[in-house]
């Protein structure tokens, strides 16, 4: 983009939580679009290392008064993590700086290009990244925004020449109501979030009026439940063969899930006449490519070239990515359908509130392995003396009573986990590490990387 196209040029922006998923892309996107950038965070995180060492910005650590740049016309962006009384947060209405959530700075970016929304429960992140990969092997040149670095080292942000920016919705603090949509996809819905969200109905009905904001089209998983968030008035209707691109009236996009071929190396299934060849596991990443290639071809993307781009995807970072083997030859996994000996799942809860309210369902799904550890909750933007009574603890117990007398290890800090994993798993065993917070750490422990 040129000096002269730079549309935010003469603005700067602070980024208060810049080395979050979320936030480091907002950085990023805003730096390319002529912003001068800053931010801060707790903690030095693998996104704030790598706006560091792409020149984007180099994040101040830890949370002061100082770390405001001085000078009067400077917007302050904060994340739905970052509390009112962040003391950033707080000199910035001392100063009479203009504060804004991220979700309204989301709303300018989806103004300037063509959106793709991507929405769900779960998958977003992986198939927004397929779907950048199906997209640029088509030569659309997206640009994209999504919450996790893509494979080979791709970044979590970037800004291209191309009409169209794929984005995440997040339904978490509703960020995802306030996009400008031309193509909106729903992967999937359960209750999750419950702070903000407290029953499925409300946020069913956040769901509905995402996919009713969608100017083009809408891609939906074809289940009953799903479809009835469509607005009235989209139809689903078959696509002309040769057409490319979304009608003038809403079309709305069922989606199955394939019939496909899965081994532990990835799958192959059959998609509108196109062999669809996949390098990641499991039959949900399947169901998620097809979501991807339904948006692409709405996008106007070959389907040839859209599908030829997908067998070059090696997943998205922490999405059930291979991290590398144990000592003793286990395969380890940052987030089934793979060969095994032993399924040893190693989980890190997050939010102090989803445990509470989950512990339960967490419980019943662990116990499904072979062994489980459990370690501490990662707070997140939440506080634990305003949750008394919760911990890890909570969900080992529940672990525990479903397990029928398969180990369960309550192991609250990575510290712990390591060496008690190292021991436990073997050549052939597959460990599966999950959880939203530093819980990575753990597989690269467990790897010696």
């Amino acid at each position: 983009m040129s000096a002269g196209a730079l549309p935010w040029r003469g603005r700067r922006l602070h980024f208060v939580g810049v080395g979050g998923a979320g936030m480091s892309g907002y950085a990023r996107l805003a730096q390319a679009l002529g912003a001068e950038v800053s931010g801060s965070d707790q903690a030095n995180t693998p996104f704030a290392k790598r706006l560091a060492a792409d020149g984007v910005l180099r994040a101040s650590i830890g949370h002061a008064v100082e770390n405001l740049p001085a000078g009067g016309e400077l917007e302050v962006i904060y994340s739905s993590a970052v509390p009112e009384d962040n003391v950033e947060r707080r000199a910035a209405r001392e100063r009479g700086l203009a504060e804004r959530s991220r979700a309204g700075l989301l709303a300018e970016l989806t103004s300037l290009r063509r959106t793709v929304a991507v929405a769900g429960t779960h998958g977003k992140t992986t198939t927004a990244s397929m779907l950048v990969y199906a997209m640029r092997a088509a030569g659309l040149a997206p640009s994209w925004m999504v919450g996790g670095f893509l494979a080979d080292g791709e970044p979590n942000a970037y800004w291209d020449e191309g009409e169209w920016l794929v984005v995440e919705a997040d339904e978490s603090d509703r960020s995802m109501l306030s996009l400008d949509v031309d193509v909106a996809v729903l992967t999937n819905v359960e209750l999750d979030h419950h702070t903000a969200f407290p029953s499925l109905a409300e946020l069913l009905e956040a769901f509905a009026s995402f996919l009713a904001s969608a100017r083009g089209a809408i891609v939906v998983w074809n289940q009953p439940a799903l479809l009835e968030l469509a607005p009235r008035g989209a139809q689903a209707l078959p696509a002309p063969a040769g057409e490319q691109g979304p009608r003038a009236a809403i079309e709305l996009v069922p989606y199955q899930a394939p019939r496909a071929a899965l081994g532990p190396e990835g799958s192959s299934f059959r998609w509108r006449g196109h062999e669809v060849r996949l390098a990641v596991p499991g039959a949900h990443n399947a169901l998620n490519a097809v979501a991807a290639l339904e948006a692409a071809r709405l996008t106007g993307a070959e389907e040839a070239a859209a599908v030829h781009g997908l067998a070059d995807f090696r997943g998205a970072a922490r999405r059930f990515q291979l991290v590398g083997r144990s000592r003793q030859g286990a395969r380890v996994y940052d987030d089934r359908t793979l060969e095994h000996e032993r399924l040893v799942a190693a989980f890190q809860p997050h939010l102090f509130s989803r445990t509470a309210l989950l512990a339960r369902e967490f419980g019943r799904a662990l116990a499904l392995a072979d062994a489980a550890v459990v370690l501490d909750v990662y707070p997140a933007r939440e506080r634990a003396e305003e949750y008394p009574g919760v911990s890890g603890l909570v969900i080992a117990e529940a672990t525990a009573d479903c397990a029928e007398g398969r180990p369960v290890y309550w192991l609250p800090r990575l510290a712990d986990a390591a060496p008690v994993l190292q021991g436990l798993l073997g050549d052939g065993d597959v460990c599966v590490i999950m959880g939203a917070g530093d819980v990575d750490a753990l597989a690269r422990m467990l790897v010696g990387a």
